[in-house]
This record gives C-alpha cells, structure tokens and sequence, in this order.
C-alpha cells in the first residue's frame, strides 16, 4: 500500500524534532511537504529532513491536492482555525494538544464535513508503556486503582517562548497539566466528577507556572498531580491500587526509539527493594501515533481520540480555572 502523504504546518520544534523523522519513519506515512510563513525556513526543513515540496504558506500547503494528513503544531490560539481551515480543503488533522483554548473553542471543530477526521495528539496514549499499564491494571494484578499521582515539570523562564504568553494559550496546565488530565482518565478508563486547581501565576508572564490539580473520579478513586514551568525537570506517574503499586518512570517524553521501563511494587517493604522491573521494548510513540490514525482514516473508523474526546479534555481544564477563580470545587 502507499504511503499516506502527510503535509505539516510550521516549523515548530516539537515537528521538526519528533513528529516529521518519527512519520518518515513510520510504517504508514511520509511527509511529503511542510509549509512556513518563511519560505526560506519551509526550505531548509525540507532539505534537512527528507521532505519532497516546502511551501512560504500555509494556504498553499493545504491547497496541495496531493496532502491527505495534516499535522498541526502551530500556537495553541491558532489549532482551532487551522484546523477547520484543513478540514475544510479535505485534510484529516492531527493537531498538537491542547486542541484549543476553550472548550468553546474546541466545540468549534464540530463544523468539520463529513468524512473528515480529526485527532487531538497525545502520543501517550500509543506508547506500548501506557497500553502495558492499562492492561496490567486491568488485570487486578494491584487490586483496585485508587490513586494516581502526576509530576511533570520543566524549567522555563524565557519571555519569548510561547508557553510564556497567556495570549497564545500558554502556562502549566495548558501546555502539561493536559497529560495529567489524560492519565487519569486514560487508567481510570472514566471521567471525573469534580475537580479543584491551586495555581501560582508568574508575576511577569501572567502564566500559571506552579499548577496542582486534585480530580474526583467517583468510587473513591483521585487523580492529584502537580505540573510547573519553573521548577527542575521532571516526570513520574504513580498508580496506587488496594494491592499494589505501578510506577512509569518517563511517563511522558519517553526516549524515541529506545525502551522505557515499568516498576511493579507490593507494598511488602516502603524501600522500593520491592520493585519487579518490566522493561517495554524501544519504541517510538509519535510514530505509534501518526500509523493509528493514518489506519483508522484508511479502514474508515472514527479516530482513536477524536474531537468529542478533546473536548471532553478541555472542559476539565476550563473546570480547574474556574474552581481556582471560585475557590471551590467545579463539575466539568
């Protein structure tokens, strides 16, 4: 079968770096054509990474009648409209996550034509790590999951830097605290019913660079987790079950192509001398996830994480902004 010919919107670092080599290398696709507002740098992307047409628009990308994948990596404040712009000219979306600013802003993408697919990208979900957990949960190998803890945090205090700027949908939880959100509900395999957010705001950047989340799945069962922008690099998530617990030790930047590993604790000792190892062959999940949708489009099912399952994301973020406004628990 040919390869699905992927066209991706801007050269940003997270395309350039991960995404563009990970579908070059992929089983299901190729980029075929990679457009910027600067032709020059659609050019040298181009010519670095093995792309056949580089383009100084992104219009003219999208009007390609060969591109039938788009990737979309641009600023948050811009994934709706690109998006449905995509849509529009007949492209299949992958966009970057968060997949707007708003709910509001999301529900927007309810206007793409039928047959179109869209799909929000948390390569997470198709790491074979997270599919090991979910099965081992599933199992009842810890008993009943309870509790899961998130910390995912990194260091950056560069003004110029879009994670920077609230007007561009920047800070913590929107550009992290979405991988929480997701973890939670991916283990839990349900939604929350209420959730409260603390947040400390950069007095300069107006950004939320210290934000916590504590989300009420029902049943007795929590997700807490902490997310910063200012603080050391770091990333862990912790599942607590009636009879165990379940450890992934780089939960979200797993290294590309290399193996990742699991930690399996009992509870017999609280030294962590406990530990049964389970190590996840190499793998890269942006690859993992550009094949499952390009193979979803292809066998004519809805994408893995469509448009409903991002939105339903957004409205848990909107919930902790309002719960931190209102000092009180929100329902999403």
């Amino acid at each position: 079968m040919e390869k699905a010919r992927w066209g991706v919107l801007s050269t940003a670092k997270i395309g350039v770096e991960k995404v563009i080599p990970a579908i070059q290398a992929s089983r299901l696709g190729r980029v075929a054509a990679i457009a910027s507002r600067d032709l020059a740098k659609a050019r040298a992307a181009a010519s670095e990474l093995g792309i056949d047409q580089a383009y100084g628009s992104y219009e003219d990308l999208l009007a390609d009648p060969n591109i039938e994948f788009i990737y979309n990596p641009l600023p948050n404040d811009q994934h709706v409209e690109m998006t449905l712009a995509a849509a529009r000219a007949g492209k299949h979306v992958l966009c970057e996550k968060p997949i707007g600013l708003t709910a509001e802003d999301a529900a927007r993408l309810s206007e793409i034509p039928d047959g179109i697919r869209v799909m929000e990208a948390f390569m997470v979900r198709f790491h074979p790590q997270w599919l090991r957990c979910r099965e081992i949960l599933r199992s009842g190998k810890i008993g009943q999951p309870k509790a899961i803890q998130v910390a995912f945090s990194y260091f950056n205090d560069d003004p110029q830097n879009i994670r920077n700027k609230p007007e561009t949908g920047g800070g913590a939880l929107m550009d992290i605290g979405c991988y929480a959100i997701v973890a939670g509900r991916f283990f839990f395999e349900a939604e929350p019913e209420r959730v409260v957010g603390m947040i400390d705001k950069d007095p300069n950047f107006a950004t939320d660079r210290l934000t916590s989340g504590l989300l009420d799945f029902g049943e007795g069962r929590q997700l807490a987790f902490t997310v910063s922008t200012q603080t050391v690099p770091y990333q862990r998530v912790q599942i607590l079950g009636t009879q165990g617990r379940l450890e992934i030790e780089i939960p979200f930047n797993a290294p590309q192509g290399a193996s990742s590993r699991l930690f399996l604790y009992d509870g017999s000792v609280l030294d962590g001398s406990d530990a049964e190892l389970e190590t996840i062959p190499e793998a890269d999940q942006y690859a993992e996830q550009a094949d499952a949708f390009v193979d979803a489009v292809k066998n004519g099912r809805e994408a893995p994480s469509g448009i409903e399952d991002a939105v339903v994301n957004m409205r848990i973020i909107d919930a902790i902004f309002q719960s931190v406004e209102s000092g009180s628990w929100q329902e999403p």
